[in-house]
């Protein structure tokens, strides 16, 4: 094992965290809806008066709708006296004529309550005023953090967790009779105050009683959507679904006929945001960028439903029980500091034992961290037996990257034995090797091999936690990781 350090904490770990992302969508949706019934009151109707004294007359400093106090459909923050914070949306007066409609469709999504929405508390419904009262989340839209981020981008746990909590709210509204939902794009994903993603109740209902369901720009709409005259189907949804697949793996809005000729030409890497380079596994990018292409199937009956979209997404959670999500985020929570540490992609790999993801960056480092590592060598032993060894390496590397993991280790071993060049990252390469061909107590010798030469290098800790976990020694694989995250902190500031 190698030297202990001072021990940091990965993460704090907030003692209402309610979601296990192995339960089945359904289990999840019913605890989801019974917690929130325990904390939320039932739908209510307020006066027009309760609601200009939450938001301090409808003032434009309270204004928190993405485009602004022009918009035609306004969305206020506000407190009601009970000091609960709010988000109020006045629509234009002309948008509901008819007030028992309005109450209606209303009062039908006030009944939902899931903690993967931001549930519909109330209305309001005087004169020509019209008005929808819902949970206030504080901490921005999704296109605010994947579009706009200031700080950090959007890390791709956090992606994969908004696609999976997002299709769970689809599934459970779908569950509930409310299948329709009106212009689904990045501004009605919100971040309540744990960070967690949440969809907007607000798109459940229409804009107005016969408006456009689709205010973006007409090339992010379903192909049916112009086809029946504008009408929505429970299959437009999931089309849109898919284009929001395209913006959390490109970090852009690209319209989905130009990422669908990526896909079909088999570019579909040029998709992926270059900030998340080296930071997911190949094999994961793909599944999701196969997974926004059945969505967006020009025929409404080839797309995926719903609950097959939680399916698909359940297995690509591999960093969900670790960090919580404000962590991911990058944003204030409680005491919790900002800069807490973060397992770095090689650490998270090796710590959910991804030997897929841990092979390809691996293979990225290459041998830049072998720089510095002193080789005493004669000039005649560099003559004799340089070239030979040299040979054996470059075999290894090349067996390495064809992922054929018994030629590397023999390659690599000749490289060892031949003595006369010394490289942590050949022990850390057959160390993976190892590891691929279940051999965990050989692939534990060569990162503490790794760890002598180069003593406080974090790949050699990290590697050795994921042998220790291979053996079963997750107690002591934890507190290697913390060793692994402690020098990578040191060498960051160095």
């Amino acid at each position: 094992m190698g030297a202990r350090c001072s021990k940091l904490s990965l993460c704090f770990w907030p003692s209402n965290i309610k979601s296990n992302l192995n339960d089945s969508s359904d289990i999840a949706a019913e605890n989801g809806n019974k917690n929130e019934k325990d904390s939320l009151p039932g739908f209510s109707e307020f006066t027009l008066d309760q609601l200009k004294a939450a938001t301090s007359g409808f003032s434009s400093e309270n204004v928190v709708s993405e485009h602004g106090e022009k918009a035609p459909n306004v969305v206020y923050k506000g407190t009601l006296d009970d000091g609960r914070w709010i988000a109020v949306k006045r629509f234009n007066r002309s948008a509901w004529p008819d007030s028992r409609q309005f109450l209606e469709e209303a009062r039908a999504v006030g009944l939902l309550r899931n903690e993967r929405l931001a549930n519909l508390i109330g209305c309001c419904c005087e004169g020509d005023d019209r008005l929808l009262v819902a949970e206030f989340m504080p901490n921005e839209t999704l296109s605010k953090h994947l579009f706009h981020w200031e700080t950090q981008p959007m890390k791709w746990a956090m992606r994969l967790r908004v696609a999976l909590y997002l299709a769970q709210a689809l599934d459970y509204c779908s569950s509930k009779g409310q299948a329709l939902y009106h212009d689904l794009n990045a501004y009605r994903v919100l971040f309540d105050q744990d960070g967690n993603p949440r969809l907007s109740c607000f798109g459940l209902m229409k804009n107005s009683k016969d408006g456009k369901s689709y205010s973006t720009n007409l090339a992010f709409t379903p192909p049916e959507y112009l086809r029946t005259g504008r009408r929505v189907i429970p299959e437009s949804l999931v089309y849109s679904f898919g284009t929001l697949l395209l913006d959390l793996l490109s970090g852009k809005h690209i319209p989905p006929s130009h990422a669908l000729d990526l896909i079909r030409g088999k570019n579909f890497l040029m998709l992926i945001d270059s900030c998340l380079e080296g930071h997911f596994s190949n094999d994961d990018g793909t599944e999701l960028v196969r997974l926004a292409s059945r969505c967006l199937q020009y025929e409404p009956r080839e797309r995926p439903n719903a609950k097959s979209l939680v399916t698909a997404l359940i297995p690509l959670q591999k960093e969900t029980e670790q960090v919580p999500s404000y962590v991911l985020l990058g944003i204030p929570h409680g005491n919790a500091p900002l800069n807490q540490t973060l397992l770095s992609p090689l650490g998270e790999a090796c710590s959910r034992l991804d030997l897929t993801a841990i092979h390809e960056i691996l293979e990225k480092l290459g041998y830049k961290d072998d720089e510095g590592v002193a080789n005493d060598l004669s000039f005649q032993m560099w003559t004799n037996q340089i070239q030979e060894t040299l040979n054996s390496k470059k075999h290894g590397d090349a067996a390495f990257r064809a992922k054929d993991f018994v030629t590397a280790i023999d390659s690599y071993t000749e490289f060892i034995d031949g003595g006369t060049m010394i490289s942590p990252t050949v022990f850390a390469r057959r160390c993976l090797c190892y590891l691929m061909n279940d051999m965990a107590q050989e692939a534990l010798g060569d990162a503490m091999q790794a760890l002598v030469i180069n003593p406080e290098w974090p790949t050699a800790f990290y590697l050795q936690a994921a042998a220790l976990k291979s053996l079963g020694m997750d107690n002591d694989a934890q507190e290697t990781l913390k060793d692994g995250t402690s020098f990578e902190v040191k060498k960051s500031k160095s």
